[in-house]
Formats: C-alpha cells, sequence, structure tokens
C-alpha cells in the first residue's frame, strides 16, 4: 500500500535531518506551541505513529497520506486539531480507507515542505517493522 518513491533525499530517512535544529519537525518560526511543551507533543506523534500507522504514502513534496488503523481516528483526529492550533499552517483530512483503516492526509504549503519531510521520517520511523 505504501509508496515511498517520493522523497525529499536524508529528510524522508533520517529525522534528525529535517524540521528544527533539534531534529524534531517542530517548525520552530510558526508554531505558537510553547517551547517546553513542544517535546511532549512530538512524543505525541511519535505514539500515534508507533500505535496506529500501517503505511505512509508521500503523495506529493506538500502532501503526506497515513494509513492508520482506524481505531486510532479519533486519537488522530485530535492531536491534528491540537496540532492545528498552534501550527495554523497544517491542514488536516481523515477518510475511511475500509472497515479497518482510515487515512489521515496532512499537507502543507510548500515554504514548509522541510517541516512535512521531518513528520514523514518520524512516521515511518515508529513503524513497527
Amino acid at each position: 500500500m505504501a509508496d515511498e518513491s517520493l522523497t525529499s533525499g536524508d529528510a524522508d530517512t533520517d529525522p534528525a535531518a529535517a524540521g528544527s535544529p533539534d531534529g524534531s519537525w517542530v517548525a520552530v518560526d510558526a508554531c505558537s506551541l510553547p517551547t517546553e511543551r513542544q517535546p511532549l507533543r512530538v512524543a505525541e506523534f511519535d505514539a500515534l505513529f508507533r500505535d496506529a500507522v500501517r503505511g505512509v504514502d508521500r503523495v506529493s513534496p506538500t502532501r503526506l497520506r497515513l494509513e492508520m488503523d482506524a481505531a486510532a481516528e479519533s486519537r488522530a483526529r485530535e492531536l491534528a486539531a491540537r496540532e492545528s492550533g498552534c501550527c495554523s499552517f497544517f491542514a488536516f483530512e481523515f477518510t475511511t480507507a475500509g472497515e479497518r483503516s482510515v487515512h489521515m492526509v496532512i499537507e502543507v504549503p510548500p515554504e514548509r515542505v522541510d517541516v512535512l519531510d521531518g513528520l514523514a521520517a518520524r512516521a515511518r520511523a515508529g513503524r513497527p517493522a
């Protein structure tokens, strides 16, 4: 299911190569979440990726589609809503993908592709082998 053919270099394989200087995907200059809470938010996304993501598909440089266990949809929606509240450049969309899966599509403007690169890398790294 996952098509990982569209990549942006090292950022898609190494979470430390994308996003902020500390290796997270947080866009420091565009995030209103207090700095001390950002690692907690990253950890929430990492846990979601680890627990629920089944596939990662980089649809385009500005769009990422995650196939997730449908049981995690409410958790993912709540996290997406909070993330949109502090990083308004993110657009999240959810669609049903069969009885037991949901797609979470994340879109960013072209000037925030580096943030999506970091998020994609973390999603790939968090998937079970």
